[in-house]
């Protein structure tokens, strides 16, 4: 039995034909008078896709951006431990540290290289250590570079600093104002909140970049150099000055040694996602409470001084 098409000019036809996939039991039969036929999942297709999905994101993370956490105080009062943040991998150009969980060995040179720019945060992975640090640039190739009571000199002239009103910072698990580190800095106000205050001195670089900095006093790293930094290098500080593993400090100490080859600049930190105190538990729940407020979307790029 076929039904009549409804217009001869389309594909619209409608057919009603009995013979063709059940029989006149009711009961529905597969091309060839057998059982259903079902199709199983291709677990080869479905592998091939996570495969390249995969491929996709280490790519992305590996050329173009990556999420970075920050552990610890170094870069205080910009970064404190627990924010999350964006690091674009490609300013300076391509080199052995770019893949992520950097398999490669040390390779010289880099690809599309660029300099950083006095004042940078950068993410750098020290030869011999498969970890990051992040650290901003101070120096550059040529620079004659010392450090006396804590004042950087740059090719004979110091870096001018100020010192401006304390900054408080509110005391929480991943920012707990340890005595060793900040000695008298923990303080609370009338309604019991805690808070860090901060002695901190705004410095300024030859270019303008202009940004704050932590000191507490004498400490051992305020004094150091003079070193000229070779070819294809670059001087790394934290903002902590008085608590940063960085150029100033020895790899014994778990610093980067002195000046570091460009090489091993893995991307710039670009701004805050969003910034954890440290009281998120597995409960989902609780991750909401732990953010930090007003952190989120901060840049990190230095600001510059007016009149530069």
């Amino acid at each position: 039995m076929t039904a009549t098409p409804i217009d001869a000019g389309q594909d619209t036809s409608v057919r009603l034909d009995f013979d063709s996939t059940a029989d006149h039991s009711g009961h529905e039969t597969g091309p060839e008078g057998g059982a259903p036929s079902r199709h199983g999942v291709d677990w080869w297709q479905e592998i091939k896709s996570i495969v390249v999905l995969v491929l996709a994101v280490l790519f992305f993370h590996s050329f173009v951006a990556k999420p970075f956490y920050i552990p610890s105080e170094s870069m205080m009062p910009v970064l404190l431990t627990g924010d999350r943040l964006v690091v674009s991998k490609y300013p300076y150009g391509w080199s052995f540290v770019s893949p992520s969980f950097h398999p490669l060995p040390f390779i010289k040179g880099r690809i599309f290289g660029r300099l950083p720019e006095r004042g940078d945060i950068v993410i750098v992975t020290p030869q011999a250590r498969n970890e990051d640090y992040i650290k901003r640039v101070i120096g550059l190739p040529g620079d004659i570079l010392e450090v006396r009571d804590g004042i950087v000199i740059l090719n004979g002239i110091p870096v001018p600093q100020k010192w401006i009103p304390p900054l408080r910072i509110p005391v929480d698990a991943n920012a707990p104002c340890p005595p060793d580190q900040f000695p008298g800095a923990l303080v609370e106000d009338r309604s019991g909140k805690r808070w860090c205050e901060l002695p901190v001195k705004q410095e300024t670089l030859p270019n303008g970049k202009t940004y704050k900095i932590i000191d507490v006093g004498a400490r051992t790293l305020d004094w150091y150099g003079p070193v000229r930094i070779p070819d294809h290098h670059v001087f790394l500080m934290g903002d902590n000055r008085d608590n940063s593993a960085d150029s100033r400090a020895t790899l014994a100490d778990r610093g980067l040694g002195g000046p570091v080859p460009w090489e091993a600049i893995g991307g710039r930190a670009e701004f805050i996602t969003f910034s954890l105190d440290g009281t998120a538990s597995i409960n989902p729940f609780s991750w909401f409470g732990a953010l930090r407020s007003g952190r989120a979307g901060s840049s990190l790029r230095p600001a510059t001084e007016s009149g530069q």
